[in-house]
């Protein structure tokens, strides 16, 4: 490096060493100030993770926002800050359905943050146990994919457990093939998961089609194979190449670039309204004309918004039907208790599964 150049980043690497140190300075007197609401919260039984507070925290910093970061990187910056604050009191322990590097793991990580105590789970079920038990303080699951549609699983024991859903997380599904060398010299098979394999077909054949595709437990699992056997690529997230100590040959190979998958998380707090606010239903009706159609006129008669509704199955031989629905609003917002109200009057089976902030 030249010394002109020397003497231009001299002065602004001392004016960046000073920023970072009041910025430091700065975080510090924020986490002692988190220790405060904390002890302050002792008496009063109060949760360490209020869900409705941090979004309306991370919104109101985008609101503040006047570049040049944009506001994604600060909601991402902002929740490690408020993770690591809220682990000076206590880790949240946080159930997913694993191994470590799948698309579940990354959703904690986005929703929580780093500082929390992540356990891995076998199966959706798990997760749901090990909430339901207090093993974990909260959990992570699956409940649809743009391109697969909904995780059935997940829609089941969403309507038998007591857990009450209290957040969204919408995870971007980037698939990457990954090898020990970052090559495929020498490979003669690529693993995945069927749904993975299934969403990487079109470039899997215009690329590889010589090569030949088995399946695996998960994403992850694939990888962890890859990291033992140099003859096996893995696709996967790049999670799970740092994770197995892969490399990736080519990221973003999924054949719908806007593919996601869209998270909950459960756990027993009741939030309450953050100003942006979703809540999720389950309703069934009797099977008779018309039933559908009145079941829902009480969102209409009050200008409520419905933004997802989904069927499955009652299991009762009689061709009958639960209803997924999702709403805009909290539960508590006047228009929505009205029309919740008026629902419930009207429907063979009520559940609120849960109001909770908007994902952003």
């Amino acid at each position: 490096m030249d010394d002109d150049l020397q003497k231009k980043l001299a002065p602004l690497r001392e004016r960046i060493d000073a920023i970072d140190a009041q910025v430091l300075e700065l975080l510090s007197e924020r986490a002692r100030t988190a220790q405060a609401v904390g002890m302050a919260k002792e008496h009063h039984a109060g949760a360490v993770f209020r869900p409705e507070r941090e979004a309306q925290v991370i919104r109101r910093l985008q609101e503040l926002n006047a570049g040049p970061l944009p506001g994604q990187a600060l909601s991402a910056i902002w929740m490690e800050i408020m993770s690591a604050c809220r682990a000076l009191e206590q880790p949240a322990r946080v159930a997913y359905l694993g191994p470590q590097g799948t698309y579940s793991e990354q959703a904690v990580l986005a929703h929580f943050g780093h500082a929390v105590d992540a356990i891995s789970c076998g199966t959706i079920d798990e997760v749901f146990r090990s909430v339901e038990t207090r093993r974990a303080d909260f959990g992570i699951v699956p409940l649809e994919n743009s391109n697969e549609g909904a995780v059935n699983r997940t829609l089941d024991l969403l309507l038998s457990s007591p857990v009450k859903v209290l957040g969204e997380r919408s995870v971007a599904v980037v698939q990457c093939l990954m090898t020990q060398s970052g090559t495929l010299d020498g490979v003669s098979v690529i693993r995945s998961h069927p749904q993975s394999l299934a969403q990487c077909q079109g470039w899997l054949s215009d690329h590889h089609p010589e090569l030949a595709r088995a399946s695996a437990a998960s994403n992850a699992e694939a990888a962890r194979l890859a990291s033992e056997d140099p003859t096996v690529a893995a696709i996967a997230s790049e999670q799970a190449a740092q994770r197995w100590g892969l490399k990736v040959v080519a990221a973003g190979i999924q054949d719908d670039p806007h593919n996601r998958t869209r998270f909950l998380a459960i756990g027993h707090l009741e939030t309450t309204p953050s100003g942006r606010d979703k809540t999720s239903l389950i309703l069934a009706v009797p099977n008779e004309a018309g039933a559908v159609y009145r079941m829902l006129a009480p969102l209409a008669e009050n200008d409520v918004s419905m933004t997802r509704f989904e069927s499955r199955p009652a299991r009762t031989g009689q061709w009958e039907y639960y209803f997924y629905v999702d709403i805009e609003g909290h539960r508590q917002d006047p228009k929505v208790a009205k029309a919740l109200a008026a629902l419930q009057a009207r429907v063979a089976f009520f559940k609120v599964l849960g109001s909770y902030p908007v994902s952003a």
